[in-house]
C-alpha cells in the first residue's frame, strides 16, 4: 500500500515572501534592503513629503503643514501589506499611500490632512519614489564598483609581467599577461562605476499632474500667478528637497529616465559578467590558473565532498544574464500611449526593482571576488608549455617572412606546427629538423624566439596607461 504523502507545510509568512531564495546573488546584500518594499514605501513618502516643503516654499501651503506631513511621512507608520492588497483595486500604491498618510497626518493635526497630496497625481509621486530609490541603490553599487575596481588596479599592478596564455576561441593564441587581463577587468569596473555616477546626477522629479499640464499645482498658485515661473520654481524646489534632479519636461509619457536606468544597469550587469565568465576559465580544475577566496563552506557540492565551486562568479553571470532581459522590458516602455499610459508604466515597476538588486547584488559580491582571488603565476607557466612553443608561432611567422617570404613562412609553420600536435613534439625539434630552415634559423635563435616571455607586445606598457590615466585616481591602486 502507497504511503499518504506528507501534508504540505503552511506558506511562509507574508513578509518573507520575497526572502531572495530563488536569487542568492542579491540575499542579504545592502542593495536588497534599499529596494526592498519598505524601501520603495519610504520613498513614496519621501516624494510626498518632499514636494509639500516645495510647495510651501512657492508659498502654496503652510509651513507648518509641511512640516507635520514630513515628520508623519513614515513608512514604519502604515501597514506595508494592507497597503499592497488595497493597491489592487487601484492598479497603483499610490491611492493607498496617501489615503494612510492622511489618516497619520489627521490624527496629528485636521488642517495639516488638507495638504496631502496637494495638485499632485499618482505617478508623479510613485516615478519620484522610484528615482529615489535608483539613485539610492546606484550609489551603493557604484561604491562596490569602486571597491572592486581598485582591488583590481592592485592585481593588475603586482602581475603587470606575469606571462600567461591568451585564449582566443577557446584556445591557446599568444601570450599575454595576468597583469593586462586585471586591467581590462578594473576598466570594466571603474568605467561601470563612472557610468551610474553620472546617471544618479541626472535622474529627475516628476512634476506633471494629472495630464502631464501641472494644473493641479498652478490652481493652488492663485489666478494670477505666471505659469512658467510656478512651474520653474515648484520644479527646482521639489528637486532640490528631494536631492533630485529638475525634469525639463513631465514625463509621465517620456519614459526615458527609466529606459536609461536599464541600459545602465544591463552595462554594470554585464561588464560585471565578462570578468565572472573569465574567472570561471581560468579556475577549471584543468586551467587552474586562479581561485575564487576560501572561506569555509562555500562552494560545497551535495554529493562530491572533493568540489569547492566557484560560487561568487557563478552569482556574478547569473545575473548578468538576467538584467538585460530586464532592461528590454524597461526601454520596450518607451512605446507608451496617450499623456499617461495603462499597463506600460506598471510593467516598469518589478523589472526596473529587480534589475537593480540583481546588479547592486552582483557588484556586492564582485567586490569580494576581486578582493579575495588567488592567482596562480605557477600554473600559468606549466599551461604555457601545453603547446609546445607553437604559443609563439606568430613570432616566428614575422621572423621567417623577411626571410623566406611571408607565404611560405606561413605555410612552413603551420606544417611544422600540425607536426608538432601529431607527434606530441616541441616546436622546436621539429623546426630543428626541417631542411628549409637550414642556415635560416639557428637553435639558438629558435630557441630564444619560442620563450614565450619575450612576447608580450605592449602588455606592460598597456597595464600602466590603465592605471595612471589622468584625471581618474581610482585607477592607480593604493600603495
Amino acid at each position: 500500500m502507497t504511503a499518504a504523502h506528507p501534508a504540505p507545510r503552511t506558506a511562509a509568512p507574508a513578509a518573507h515572501l520575497d526572502a531572495g531564495l530563488l536569487s542568492p546573488v542579491r540575499a542579504g546584500t545592502p542593495v536588497e534592503a534599499a529596494v526592498g518594499d519598505s524601501a520603495w514605501l519610504q520613498a513614496m513618502l519621501d516624494a510626498e513629503a518632499a514636494l509639500v516643503r516645495a510647495q510651501a516654499r512657492c508659498g502654496t501651503v503652510p509651513a507648518r503643514a509641511a512640516e507635520v506631513i514630513t515628520a508623519a511621512a513614515r513608512a514604519d507608520l502604515l501597514d506595508l501589506r494592507e497597503l499592497a492588497l488595497a493597491a489592487r483595486e487601484t492598479a497603483n500604491p499610490v491611492v493607498g499611500v496617501v489615503k494612510a498618510l492622511t489618516a497619520v497626518v489627521a490624527e496629528r493635526s485636521p488642517q495639516a490632512a488638507e495638504y496631502v497630496h496637494r495638485g499632485s497625481t499618482s505617478q508623479d509621486i510613485l516615478d519620484t519614489g522610484a528615482m529615489l530609490v535608483a539613485a539610492r541603490a546606484l550609489r551603493l553599487i557604484a561604491a562596490d564598483l569602486r571597491t572592486t575596481a581598485r582591488a583590481l588596479a592592485g592585481l593588475a599592478a603586482e602581475h603587470r609581467d606575469t606571462v600567461m596564455a591568451g585564449r582566443t576561441l577557446a584556445l591557446h593564441a599568444v601570450p599575454t599577461t595576468f597583469g593586462l587581463k586585471a586591467a581590462g577587468w578594473h576598466h570594466l569596473a571603474q568605467d561601470a562605476a563612472e557610468r551610474l555616477d553620472r546617471l544618479a546626477g541626472r535622474l529627475p522629479v516628476s512634476l506633471g499632474g494629472a495630464a502631464g499640464t501641472l494644473a493641479g499645482y498652478l490652481q493652488y498658485a492663485g489666478a494670477g500667478a505666471d505659469p512658467a515661473a510656478v512651474v520653474d520654481t515648484l520644479g527646482a524646489a521639489f528637486a532640490e528637497e528631494s536631492g533630485l534632479a529638475a525634469p525639463h519636461l513631465p514625463w509621465h509619457a517620456l519614459r526615458t529616465p527609466v529606459a536609461d536606468l536599464g541600459a545602465a544597469l544591463a552595462h554594470t550587469s554585464g561588464a560585471l559578467g565578462k570578468i565572472a565568465a573569465d574567472v570561471l576559465v581560468l579556475t577549471r580544475t584543468e586551467i587552474g590558473e586562479v581561485s575564487e577566496p576560501s572561506v569555509a563552506g562555500r562552494g560545497a557540492s551535495s554529493a562530491m565532498p572533493h568540489k569547492r565551486n566557484p560560487v561568487l562568479a557563478t552569482l556574478i553571470r547569473s545575473a548578468a544574464l538576467q538584467v538585460p532581459a530586464l532592461a528590454s522590458v524597461l526601454t520596450q516602455c518607451l512605446v507608451t500611449e496617450d499623456e499617461r499610459s495603462a499597463g506600460v508604466w506598471h510593467a516598469e515597476w518589478q523589472p526596473l526593482r529587480e534589475a537593480l538588486r540583481l546588479t547592486g547584488g552582483a557588484a556586492h559580491t564582485a567586490a569580494e571576488l576581486a578582493r579575495g582571488l588567488s592567482v596562480h603565476p605557477e600554473r600559468m607557466r606549466a599551461n604555457l608549455a601545453a603547446t609546445g612553443g607553437q604559443l609563439v608561432s606568430e613570432r616566428l611567422s614575422a621572423v621567417l617572412a623577411p626571410r623566406l617570404g611571408k607565404t611560405a613562412a606561413k605555410e612552413l609553420l603551420t606544417r611544422a606546427s600540425l607536426l608538432a600536435t601529431t607527434t606530441g613534439r616541441p616546436l622546436a625539434d621539429v623546426l630543428a629538423e626541417l631542411p628549409e630552415l637550414a642556415g635560416v634559423l639557428d637553435g639558438t635563435e629558435a630557441t630564444a624566439l619560442l620563450d614565450p616571455s619575450g612576447y608580450t607586445g605592449a602588455a606592460g606598457p598597456l597595464v600602466d596607461r590603465a592605471l595612471h590615466t589622468p584625471g581618474r585616481a581610482t585607477r592607480t591602486p593604493a600603495p
